[in-house]
């Protein structure tokens, strides 16, 4: 089932920059930083940074923790959303998967061991 909203996702044009420009942002610098994936905590939640976004594209991904992503995925697919980026361990642990609902929108979930409910409660 889902538990709340956990990760927003920016694609960006040129992470190092991006991550740069969010360190000042925030305050802080990334809890998680690779090539592939910059992730800052941001008040128990996540801001996420991909390496692939394209100039004025508006491509923000929100994602809901689950606890069994397998389970979440069959279980909105039984509701009518299609996969759209199958479950993938993106290191640490954590695992995403993207869905598209019945009106086109992406749908992320995420399993996250590293969040921390507290924080937020």
């Amino acid at each position: 089932m889902i538990q709340g909203l956990r990760t927003v996702i920016y694609p960006v044009t040129n992470l190092s920059e991006a991550t740069a420009w969010y360190e000042q942002v925030l305050g802080k610098g990334p809890y998680f930083n690779e090539a592939f994936y910059v992730g800052f905590e941001v008040g128990g939640f996540e801001l996420g940074l991909i390496p692939d976004g394209e100039p004025g594209s508006a491509g923000a991904t929100a994602y809901w923790g689950t606890q069994d992503i397998d389970a979440e995925v069959a279980r909105l697919g039984a509701l009518g959303a299609e996969v759209a980026s199958p479950v993938e361990d993106v290191g640490g642990g954590i695992r995403v998967a993207t869905v598209r609902d019945p009106y086109g929108n992406l749908f992320g979930v995420i399993q996250n061991p590293h969040f921390d409910r507290a924080k937020v409660e």
